[in-house]
C-alpha cells in the first residue's frame, strides 16, 4: 500500500499534516524523528514529510535544542518535503546554512512562487501562506535552487528536483494557506507518484480481511459504551467474524436520555449482533450514594464497570479476543508509534489473566473524523456517528455533589432539552460538546406567585478540535431563551438556568 510517512519533530501541526494527506486519500503515518532509518525503509514509504518543530537549528536563544534525523534518510531515494523547521533541517543536513536572521515571520504572508516547479504547478505566482518561524535558510545546499520567496525572506522554498527533495518555510497544512492542499496534492501525486486509492471502503475491506484471518478459533467480546468508537469497532469486527462476537453493554444508568434504547436498537435490531445488556443502575447508584468527590466517583464507576464486565465475560465460552476502540490519536499520545494492530494482551481492562485475551483494535490507525466516515459507510445513522463526545463516568460528573435518583432524573431531562434545542438551531454538529450540569446548590425563585427554592441548571457549550483547548460558544440569544424557558417549565425541581462562559484553559470542559 502506498504510504506517506510524516516525520514528527514535535511541531504543533504534525498530526494535522498526516490528516491532510489522508484527506487526499493517501495513507499516512506519523513516525518519531529518531526511528532507525532501516525501520523506516521497511515501511516502504512513497514519500516523507518533515514536520515543523519548536527546536532551533541555529541555536536561537529561547528555542529548544533541535531534534535531528539521521542523514542516511536521504539515501532511501524517496521524495522528501520539509515544512518550516523541516526545510531548515534539510538545508542543514545537506550542507546549507541556517541562521537566526532577525527576520521573523508570523501569520499570513504573501509568498512569491516559482510556478514552473512541480511543487507549485497550477498555483498563482503569488499566494497567501501561513508563516511561523524565527530561523531562516541563508545558504542553499549544493544542487538546490530557490522556488519561493517573500519581501523579507529571500529563501522561502527550496528544491533539488534531481533528488526529489523539497522544502517550504510556510505551512501548507493549515487553513490559513488557501492553496496549501494544492501544494500537498502536487507533492503526493506529481512528485511521489501516489494515487488517491485510500478510501473508507478500502479500509473496511483490509480490516475485515485481517480480522478474519486472525480470528479462526475462539470467540470475541467487546465492551460497549454507547459511544462512536466502540460502536464502529464492534460493527467492523462483526462484519469479519459474525456470531463469534458478543457485545457487553454495561448500563450504569448514568447515560444520556434514550441512549440505552439506542444501543439496543442499533445492535439487536439493525445489525443483529449478539448483545448482553447489563442493567446495573441500582448497583452503581448504591456504590455512589453519599460520594461527592469527583475523583472517587470516577474510581468507583471505573472499578465497578470492570467487575460487571468481568462477571459477564466469564459467562461466555471460549473467549480469546477483546475488541477495543483505540484511535490513532491514542496511539500517538501513548508513544506506541509502531505497535501491531492485533497483539497478545493479558489482563485487559482488569479481566482475569488466565483468560489470555488478545486485543483487536481495528481503529488504531484512524483519526476520529475517519472513524465517523467508516461508521457511515458501515450503515450507522448520522445521529449515532455525529454524536458529541461523552465522558466515561457519564452524568455522574455532571451532577455536582451527591448522586441520587431524583437528581439524576432532573439532569437527564434538562440535558435532553439542551440537545434538542441545539439540534433545532442547526448547531449540534458545529459544537464539540453541549450539555447540562446540575450544581449542588439551590436558588430562590417565584413561580405562580409562590416562592420556590429549587436547583439551577448550568448550560455548557464549547467548540474544540481535540479537547485540549476549548472556547465557549456564543449561542444566539433566541436559542438561550428557548433553552431557559423549556428547562424551567418542563423540568420539575428547576427554577433557574445559567450559561457557562468559561474557556479551557483556565477552566476544563467538564465541571468535575
Amino acid at each position: 500500500m502506498e504510504n506517506i510517512l510524516v516525520v514528527d519533530f514535535g511541531g504543533q501541526y504534525s498530526q494535522l499534516i498526516a490528516k491532510r494527506v489522508r484527506e487526499l486519500r493517501v495513507y499516512s503515518e506519523l513516525i518519531p524523528y529518531d526511528m532507525p532509518v532501516e525501520k523506516i525503509k521497511e515501511k516502504k514509504p512513497s514519500g516523507l514529510i518533515f514536520s515543523g518543530s519548536p527546536g532551533s537549528i541555529s541555536g536561537n536563544a529561547g528555542l529548544k535544542k533541535p531534534p535531528v534525523i539521521n542523514r542516511a534518510i536521504f539515501d532511501l531515494g524517496v521524495p522528501v518535503l520539509g515544512i518550516c523547521y523541516g526545510m531548515q533541517l534539510i538545508a542543514h543536513l545537506l550542507g546549507g546554512e541556517v541562521s537566526g536572521t532577525g527576520e521573523n515571520e508570523y501569520g499570513k504572508t504573501s509568498v512569491n512562487l516559482l510556478t514552473e516547479d512541480p511543487l507549485f504547478q497550477g498555483l498563482k505566482t503569488s499566494e497567501i501562506c501561513w508563516m511561523s518561524h524565527r530561523d531562516s535558510v541563508v545558504k542553499l545546499p549544493d544542487g538546490f535552487k530557490v522556488i519561493a520567496s517573500t519581501p523579507s525572506l529571500p529563501i522561502a522554498g527550496i528544491a533539488d528536483q534531481a533528488g526529489n527533495v523539497y522544502g517550504i518555510q510556510f505551512h501548507p497544512e493549515v487553513i490559513h494557506t488557501p492553496s496549501g492542499m494544492d501544494i500537498l496534492k502536487n507533492f503526493l501525486f506529481n512528485i511521489c507518484g501516489c494515487s488517491p486509492a485510500w478510501t473508507m471502503v478500502s479500509i473496511i475491506e483490509s480490516q475485515v480481511s485481517a480480522i478474519s484471518k486472525t480470528v479462526k478459533e475462539g470467540n470475541v467480546i467487546c465492551a460497549l459504551s454507547g459511544g462512536v468508537d466502540s460502536t464502529v469497532a464492534a460493527i467492523l469486527v462483526h462484519k469479519a467474524v459474525g456470531d463469534k462476537l458478543t457485545c457487553i453493554f454495561v448500563d450504569h444508568g448514568l447515560l444520556r436520555s434514550g441512549e440505552d434504547e439506542q444501543v439496543e436498537k442499533t445492535f439487536r435490531k439493525n445489525f443483529k449482533i449478539n448483545l448482553v445488556h447489563v442493567k446495573a443502575k441500582e448497583r452503581f447508584l448504591s456504590k455512589l450514594a453519599g460520594v461527592t468527590d469527583p475523583e472517587i466517583k470516577r474510581k468507583i464507576i471505573g472499578g465497578e464497570f470492570i467487575r460487571v464486565f468481568e462477571e459477564e465475560a466469564k459467562k461466555i465460552k471460549d473467549v480469546e479476543y477483546l475488541v477495543q476502540g483505540t484511535l490513532y490519536s491514542d496511539v500517538i499520545e501513548s508513544g506506541t508509534k509502531d505497535a501491531a494492530k492485533i497483539k497478545s494482551h493479558h489482563n485487559v481492562g482488569g479481566l482475569p489473566e488466565d483468560m489470555n485475551i488478545r486485543l483487536i483494535e481495528p481503529l488504531r490507525m484512524l483519526f476520529k473524523d475517519e472513524v465517523r466516515k467508516i461508521g457511515i459507510e458501515l450503515g450507522l445513522s448520522e445521529e449515532i456517528v455525529r454524536r458529541q463526545p461523552f465522558p466515561g463516568p457519564g452524568l455522574a460528573i455532571r451532577i455536582i455533589g451527591d448522586i441520587n435518583e431524583e437528581r439524576l432524573n432532573i439532569l437527564k431531562a434538562a440535558d435532553k432539552i439542551v440537545v434538542e434545542e441545539i439540534k433545532k438551531a442547526g448547531l449540534y454538529e458545529k459544537i464539540w460538546q453541549s450539555f447540562a450540569i446540575l450544581p449542588a446548590i439551590k436558588s430562590v425563585g417565584v413561580m405562580g406567585d409562590e416562592r420556590t427554592y429549587s436547583y439551577p441548571i448550568v448550560v455548557r457549550a464549547v467548540v474544540s478540535e481535540d479537547a485540549m483547548t476549548a472556547d465557549w460558544v456564543r449561542l444566539p440569544y433566541d436559542v438561550m431563551e428557548r433553552l431557559s424557558s423549556r428547562i424551567i417549565n418542563e423540568v420539575e425541581g428547576v427554577n433557574r438556568v445559567v450559561y457557562d462562559i468559561s474557556s479551557k484553559p483556565p477552566s476544563t470542559i467538564e465541571w468535575e
